[in-house]
């Protein structure tokens, strides 16, 4: 999965002397995250929504008119801008961006290609991911089961017993890092599945009566959790 085909085209662009009060129009109306800061043609900062949110926030909160005044007519992009902010290059993989995110603790970046901004990718765009790889718009059933440690056939195995077991797998995905208090060694993984299936009780029995631990299990068809 490249970013590049999975970021915002052509986004919307400012200079650092676009005032801080329009720039919160265009994002507002447009449905924007971020706008990339341009000047002499060169990325040089970004301002997000949360930015302009803050700062429209300060001046109600004091309620003063001068405060007020400055905000709409004279505070600019270029006095709030992250300056320098952290870019992805257009060929770079999501996971890529999905590691830097969470690195450096940011949610937008802008996309450069050729020296030129080409793209934003925010969390808009990164929901927009997850949401394909979850299957947020099917009815997917899903079962996660506990940390173990894959091996050569491991993956296959539990297809074939969900498939087994009458379902139509869409996707397993191995989740490296364990998040449910350390019960798992650092070399385990959970493992989440999404299937089709009318009967996910029987799934889950299957997996059970091979050894695998289901710690939780999803059925659309019928919204039930366990």
């Amino acid at each position: 999965m490249i970013v590049r085909n999975w970021m915002q085209k052509n986004p919307t662009l400012v200079d650092g002397d676009t005032l801080l009060s329009e720039a919160k129009r265009i994002l507002t109306e447009h449905n924007l995250q971020a706008l990339p800061v341009i000047e002499g043609g060169r990325l040089r900062g970004m301002v997000t929504r949360q930015h302009c949110l803050r700062a429209a926030h300060f001046v109600a909160r004091t309620q003063n008119a001068d405060e007020y005044a400055f905000f709409a007519n004279r505070l600019k992009v270029k006095d709030i801008m992250v300056r320098n902010p952290a870019t992805l290059n257009a060929t770079d993989t999501m996971e890529e961006c999905l590691r830097r995110g969470q690195e450096l603790g940011v949610g937008q970046f802008p996309v450069i290609d050729g020296g030129k901004v080409v793209g934003v990718i925010s969390s808009k765009e990164i929901f927009s991911l997850a949401a394909h790889f979850l299957g947020a718009w099917e009815k997917r059933c899903g079962v996660t089961l506990g940390p173990m440690e894959i091996k050569a056939g491991t993956i296959g195995r539990i297809a074939d017993l969900v498939e087994g077991a009458g379902a139509e797998v869409q996707a397993i995905y191995p989740i490296a890092r364990s998040e449910d208090g350390g019960d798992g060694q650092p070399h385990e993984r959970k493992v989440i599945v999404r299937f089709h299936s009318a009967e996910l009780r029987k799934v889950v029995a299957v997996l059970e009566a091979a050894g695998f631990r289901v710690i939780e299990s999803v059925d659309t068809n019928c919204h039930e959790k366990h």
